[in-house]
């Protein structure tokens, strides 16, 4: 069950919150329509996080709308992923936007405390592939996790890698994040002991098809415990990684 339900609940057996109340806030509409949107008001009840915004093709004034309408419900804390940087000073003009441009990804409410269960250790195989990482980076701290980035970690200098063993070692999740043949994800999770989310990216020459290569790679992966999102995907396995890192054993 997730968090905010759990103390809504947890209240209403202390006496805090009258069953009333308790009811009258469990039956506000499950969403709102702004008319170019269906804000999802209730995916935080559902899920444990609030709805994300996707900021590809939207205009910045649809951007502003929504994270508007997310604010006046209740969400203090909106992450926005793929904004450009045209959306980025339009939001930023009216409300208090943090801006990564490296990763496309704006904040608002900022980075909460860390409340997982452990760390959630990023590696990439080249300085390329750190737009796609961070983007992962943040999506997860924005959700609450401890991050760590292991940066330029890649097969042809595997020595990078190992000198880094006792974070690898010690990780809830890990995110292996590379382009061209994506053999990271396969030397990480013969290493590590706990769940590897493999990102294939799009950074290669020609005969990498745009990240095709990496993705095939990394789904033929021939180590146990490697799950794999889509290319340049650094926002699902974020979030995935911080579901894996927020895990309880069942009460």
């Amino acid at each position: 069950m997730n968090s905010d339900m759990r103390i809504l609940l947890e209240r209403v057996r202390s006496g805090d919150v009258s069953v009333d109340d308790a009811m009258m806030q469990m039956k506000t509409a499950p969403f709102e329509d702004i008319g170019y949107a269906k804000v999802d008001l209730h995916r935080r009840v559902r899920q444990g996080a609030a709805e994300v915004i996707y900021g590809a093709g939207k205009t910045p004034e649809q951007i502003l709308g929504i994270v508007k309408t997310m604010q006046k419900n209740g969400q203090g804390r909106v992450l926005i992923t793929r904004m450009s940087r045209e959306a980025a000073d339009y939001v930023g003009a009216q409300l208090e936007l943090d801006y990564h441009e490296d990763a496309r990804v704006g904040l608002v409410g900022g980075i909460p405390q860390a409340t997982g269960i452990g760390k959630v250790v990023i590696a990439t195989g080249g300085t390329s592939d750190i737009p796609v990482a961070e983007e992962a980076a943040l999506t997860a701290e924005s959700l609450g996790s401890e991050v760590v980035r292991l940066y330029d970690v890649g097969v042809s200098g595997v020595h990078r890698l190992l000198s880094h063993m006792d974070l690898i070692m010690g990780a809830t999740v890990i995110i292996a994040i590379a382009g061209m043949e994506g053999a990271l994800a396969s030397v990480v999770g013969g290493l590590a002991d706990c769940p590897v989310i493999a990102v294939p990216t799009s950074v290669g020459y020609g005969a990498s098809f745009g990240g095709v290569s990496a993705l095939l790679s990394m789904l033929n992966s021939c180590a146990s415990g490697v799950s794999v999102v889509n290319i340049d995907n650094g926002f699902g396995a974020g979030y995935l990684a911080n579901m894996i890192n927020h895990m309880e054993v069942p009460k």
